[in-house]
């Protein structure tokens, strides 16, 4: 079975923004000329992503708007000619079907998954953490629900990290490497403080099967008194076994303020109506 939708948690309150998030969502900080939201999005679409969930709080209107028609918006772009603007204001509200539930309370990133469980019903789905944006060739969680199809068991994503540094991920420990970039995972620890098991972090990717809603609804508080998504994983992978995939690209942390630097920096070195007006800042400042 094919993976058609995907969960988005989106109802955080993003004080590592702040005082930016005190206006807008965090998902609605802007990447150059989009909002991070919309850089998750178009990458489900284009792993073959068919329906998209928002799992929203009540300050996230914003974020709904940005994929609804506006009639107002789009006469004024068709009055004045600009033709291109419009083409992209339609294709924003015209992208996916988006369905919408709301997470009242904030306990968790597996709480929040849990909150769709009714939408989802049977099937495999996606859960795709939108602050983490990854600049690849291709689409990430594509990739992942391709080797889903083949292993018929859940993938999630993982990258290397500093040692020093993971304590601040959840890590996974590796039974196998089945090829170059999939692995048959065992352990996995949420921020451990010591004795990490490998130097693999889980990134904001999940291709999930739809039992984890089961262990969700069975999953206590965790770390930060939570009910932690990797808890319910690591549950499944001592029964059945999860995969962890190491994509290919560079992923920032565009929930912090460094993050978003460093993601804009690099996003516009990669397009081309950008790049040479970042270079030229570069040299100016003597930083090449």
């Amino acid at each position: 079975m094919k993976v058609k939708s995907a969960v988005f948690p989106v109802a955080g309150m993003g004080t590592r923004m702040l005082p930016a998030t005190k206006a807008i969502p965090k998902e609605m900080v802007t990447l150059i000329d989009k909002p991070l939201i919309q850089y998750a999005v178009e990458e489900a679409l284009n792993g073959g992503i068919e329906r998209i969930i928002f799992v929203t709080g009540r300050t996230k209107k914003s974020m709904e708007d940005h994929f609804d028609r506006d009639p107002a918006l789009e006469q004024a772009l068709e009055e004045a000619g600009k033709q291109k603007l419009l083409e992209e204001v339609n294709r924003i509200s015209d992208m996916c079907d988006v369905v919408y539930v709301r997470q009242k309370e904030q306990k968790g990133l597996g709480h929040a998954v849990l909150c769709a469980k009714d939408i989802v019903g049977n099937d495999p789905f996606a859960v795709i953490l939108p602050d983490d944006i990854i600049l690849s060739k291709g689409s990430v969680i594509g990739e992942m629900a391709k080797e889903y199809e083949r292993t018929k068991a859940p993938v999630i994503s993982i990258m290397r990290v500093p040692m020093d540094q993971t304590h601040k991920y959840g890590i996974v420990e590796v039974k196998e490497q089945e090829s170059e970039r999939l692995f048959r995972l065992g352990n996995m620890v949420e921020k451990p403080k010591e004795n990490a098991p490998s130097d693999l972090a889980i990134i904001g990717r999940y291709v999930l099967t739809p039992d984890i809603m089961d262990e969700l609804e069975k999953t206590g508080e965790g770390a930060g008194n939570e009910i932690q998504l990797t808890d319910a994983i690591k549950t499944i992978a001592d029964e059945r076994g999860v995969y962890g995939y190491e994509f290919e690209g560079k992923r920032f942390d565009c929930g912090n303020m460094d993050g978003l630097i460093e993601a804009t920096v690099n996003f516009a070195l990669e397009r081309e109506d950008t790049r040479e007006g970042i270079l030229k800042t570069i040299r100016e400042l003597n930083l090449s």
